[in-house]
């Protein structure tokens, strides 16, 4: 079912209502690995040891089709500190102690206006989760969210999401979902690059901080070492 979010926005860019469009729910798609493959993302090392190959694919999403825009389209980004979820349990960090884990492997998007029309987004989010091994279950429901912000200013709106995984007995799930947003626009002259979208998990401050830290568990954590935090 389509739901709509209206919030006021005080900003002279936008109109006076925003809406945050779901896409229907055939946009939702979940896979899980093949047997012989490795789970996790594509940045991972591949089956010969060669993580260059990996990266060089880029992540496994399929591109949106592109609409005609009388200008730039609003600039759409991953927050870093929102970027990664991951449970932890104990009082250490270690891959032991790892309980479900999430990343947002691929973020896509393109966007449509002419005249004076509201600004509308298509994106779509690929997820790569996983099952540690102090995961209980094998069903999660992850939450995530899109903010609209006024480019480097203050929110004008942000709505949650769940996203209900099935692990079916694997350790790792893939999981693509369409989102729409409509951005109305307060005058025909305000283009696309005044706003931008972030898109993050619903992360606690200590999910947020590991994430800012520079450490981090792949999704197919339990046999894998955290990467130590940033210099």
């Amino acid at each position: 079912m389509r739901r709509v979010l209206n919030v006021s926005l005080a900003s002279a860019l936008a109109a006076a209502t925003l809406s945050v469009v779901l896409a229907p729910s055939a946009a939702h798609a979940q896979t899980r690995p093949q047997p012989g493959q490795q789970g996790g993302s594509d940045r991972g090392q591949s089956a010969d040891g060669s993580e260059q190959n990996n990266r060089a694919r880029g992540p496994r999403i399929a591109p949106l089709r592109r609409n005609a825009a009388a200008g730039p389209c609003p600039y759409v980004k991953i927050l870093y500190e929102g970027a990664r979820y991951v449970e932890l349990t104990g009082d250490r960090v270690a891959a032991s102690n790892v309980g479900f884990t999430g990343e947002i492997e691929g973020l896509t998007s393109n966007c449509g206006y002419q005249g004076d029309e509201p600004i509308t987004v298509q994106t779509r989010v690929l997820f790569n989760l996983g099952r540690g091994p102090q995961a209980q279950g094998d069903q999660r429901t992850y939450r995530y969210w899109i903010a609209v912000t006024e480019r480097n200013k203050a929110i004008l709106a942000k709505e949650y999401f769940d996203l209900p995984v099935d692990f079916d007995g694997a350790t790792t799930a893939s999981v693509t979902q369409d989102q729409t947003i409509i951005i109305p626009r307060a005058e025909a002259t305000t283009s696309g690059d005044n706003f931008e979208i972030l898109v993050g998990f619903d992360v606690t401050p200590q999910m947020a901080e590991f994430n800012r830290s520079g450490s981090r568990f792949r999704v197919n954590a339990g046999t894998l070492a955290a990467t130590p935090p940033a210099e």
